[in-house]
């Protein structure tokens, strides 16, 4: 049995209703949920000229390995009409692979752990509301500590407490 954590965000439509969506849908195909984190809010990373995203932690119990997971991962995106027109365009869902075990694995599909995991506050905020305590295996540092380090000055918000 594998733990993953993965990040669920977007910013198209209705925010909410695709996390909880994506939720249901990563239950129902990848495995048990353990975890989910309260939403948060932060203004789009990267290209900035679109509306808000709404992201969301959670950690899953799954058989599947890194690249079977990754394939549902993105076959739960196409489902919910993700639309891949440009690297940072909005989306509807985004899905990603952050943490597998003490997992350091790289595929033409995924990398793990993310590789951009430590630098993006919006990813590490989520996290470290369910996984605080969880070794980064390239860092060796827990995610409240890369969370404390982070340079990264988006500001992000937690806007549903309820899980």
């Amino acid at each position: 049995m594998n733990t993953a954590f993965l990040l669920t965000g977007g910013n198209l439509g209705n925010r909410f209703e695709n996390l909880q969506t994506a939720a249901r849908l990563i239950e129902k195909n990848c495995g048990s949920i353990n975890n989910i984190s309260s939403v948060y809010q932060t203004a789009a990373w990267g290209f900035t000229e679109q509306p808000d995203f709404f992201n969301q932690a959670l950690s899953i119990n799954t058989l599947l390995q890194p690249d079977e997971l990754m394939q549902r991962l993105l076959a739960i995106e196409n489902e919910m009409g993700r639309q891949r027109s440009f690297k940072m365009a909005p989306r509807v869902i985004d899905i990603d692979i952050l943490l597998m075990n003490e997992m350091i694995y790289k595929s033409a599909t995924v990398t793990i752990p993310h590789p951009r995991l430590a630098e993006r506050r919006f990813v590490l905020a989520p996290l470290t509301e369910i996984a605080g305590n969880i070794i980064h295996p390239v860092y060796k540092k827990n995610i409240i500590e890369l969370l404390k380090e982070c340079k990264d000055e988006l500001p992000v918000h937690k806007i549903s407490p309820e899980k």
